[in-house]
């Protein structure tokens, strides 16, 4: 049974840092692509950032890029993302995301990917 398990949200000031941390059990983890999504109240789920199988491949959404960093350690089957100088704009909750398939349909959105966390709330105060 597969399971990706989210850890890390919480309530923080603007301008604070998290770091969310995502453990992958039951598959291959460095076979598949990994991906950080979001979702805020009323909104779609959007792609945040994500991340080749091999990790040396990443991308980022232009909301986030240059204050958010992902990466992987793939021999503890966990993703991290790294998020500095939150603002206000990225309180939302946060899902993890699993596809075999290449990052690039990581890249289009959140249809079709293999597996999901149940996500981790993220509060940024102003």
């Amino acid at each position: 049974q597969v399971q990706l398990v989210e850890s890390g949200g919480g309530l923080v000031q603007a301008g604070d840092s998290l770091r969310l941390s995502c453990f992958a059990s039951g598959l291959t983890f460095s076979n598949y692509a990994m991906g950080w999504f979001r979702q805020a109240p009323v909104k779609e789920r959007d792609i945040v950032a994500c991340i080749s199988a091999s990790g040396r491949t990443t991308y980022y959404a232009d909301s986030v890029k240059g204050r958010f960093t992902i990466s992987r350690d793939n021999a503890k089957n966990t993703v991290y993302l790294q998020m500095d100088s939150l603002k206000s704009e990225d309180t939302a909750v946060y899902y993890c995301a699993a596809d075999a398939r290449t990052m690039q349909f990581m890249r289009q959105g959140p249809t079709g990917m293999d597996y999901w966390g149940k996500g981790t709330l993220v509060t940024v105060s102003s």
